[in-house]
């Protein structure tokens, strides 16, 4: 036996009114067409839900409780169309953002001031800082994060990219330096090396054919701050570990050359990060919206064609 939700529905309003004729007024339709839907509901039923005098209706014991699972359709149905009136809602109000300040100068100049040409009820506030905030603490709508993620049940997660991650240095260290043939002898050289949410220096790993070296090479520099060790390492102070897709443009103009490329480093995903709100601000939904259009679209996909073609046309490194 299959019911009709729009039956309990029917159902719950006549009882609701106390009479066939204000409650077809109600929803809007013949009062026979109202009271032939609940008497085939009882026939479905085997049961009397309600028994009806000139004067008045009177709910049966199947009747009540039959009624209560119509009230708890009725309730999820209002629940849908309050969820489907709250996405159709025009964003405004604070939008507060944590991520990497790096992150934000290379990466969403351009998808940030759409963002703010689009949605201008929108008052969006940005974090940059490196640490990481308390997003239900500190009330944020949302956090970029990078790498893995702890285990929290009061956060949900899109991943929206994921990055492999390479060794570079530039022509001017190599001719001084020359290139490492293997992991080990990074043991040798001048490393610029981005330090872990604890302080430290981050190991190295990386892969080969089933091989695997990790380590924590010599630095001249560690800092929290990929963008820096990119412009040292530009500057012909180290071997450094960066994320392809932003070495690209400094590969292209001949300022930085990848290393060791047969061995494979960890990939990174880059991750936003919310609470798990059953409904969610129609400012934040808006905003994932646009983060995961931004990696899946062109500008993203342009960026990732450069790097490739970098990486086929570059000079060999076996000129320095």
């Amino acid at each position: 036996m299959t019911l009709e939700a729009n039956d309990l529905l029917l159902f719950a309003r006549v009882v609701e009114e106390g009479s066939f004729s204000k409650a077809a007024e109600r929803l809007g339709v013949p009062k026979s067409t109202l009271s032939r839907r609940i008497s085939a509901l009882e026939a479905q039923l085997g049961e009397r839900l309600i028994l009806r005098t000139t004067r008045k209706l009177t709910v049966t014991d199947l009747g009540q409780n039959v009624l209560l699972h119509a009230q708890h359709v009725q309730e999820e149905v209002d629940a849908t169309l309050a969820l489907t009136q709250h996405r159709q809602a025009e964003p405004n109000g604070r939008l507060k953002v944590s991520m990497p300040g790096d992150f934000a100068n290379h990466q969403m100049g351009e998808l940030l001031s759409d963002f703010i040409s689009k949605y201008p009820s929108v008052n969006l506030e940005l974090d940059l800082s490196p640490r990481r905030v308390d997003l239900i603490g500190e009330n944020f709508d949302v956090a970029i994060r990078v790498g893995d993620l702890p285990d929290d049940a009061s956060l949900a997660a899109r991943g929206l990219v994921r990055f492999s991650i390479g060794l570079y240095a530039s022509p001017a260290y190599l001719k001084l330096h020359g290139a490492p043939a293997e992991p080990e002898a990074l043991m040798e050289h001048d490393c610029l090396r981005l330090t872990a949410r604890n302080g430290e220096p981050s190991i190295w790993r990386m892969e080969k054919d089933g091989a695997v070296w990790e380590g924590i090479p010599p630095g001249r520099a560690s800092a929290n701050s990929p963008e820096l060790l990119t412009r040292l390492a530009v500057r012909g102070k180290g071997i450094t570990m960066l994320a392809d897709h932003f070495a690209g443009q400094h590969v292209h103009k001949g300022e930085l050359v990848p290393l060791l490329e047969d061995w494979k480093l960890p990939e990174v995903t880059v991750w936003a990060v919310f609470p798990g709100r059953r409904l969610m601000p129609a400012r934040t939904r808006v905003f994932l919206d646009a983060l995961q259009a931004e990696f899946s679209g062109p500008r993203c996909q342009k960026v990732q064609e450069e790097v490739n073609a970098c990486k086929t046309e570059r000079k060999s490194i076996k000129s320095f």
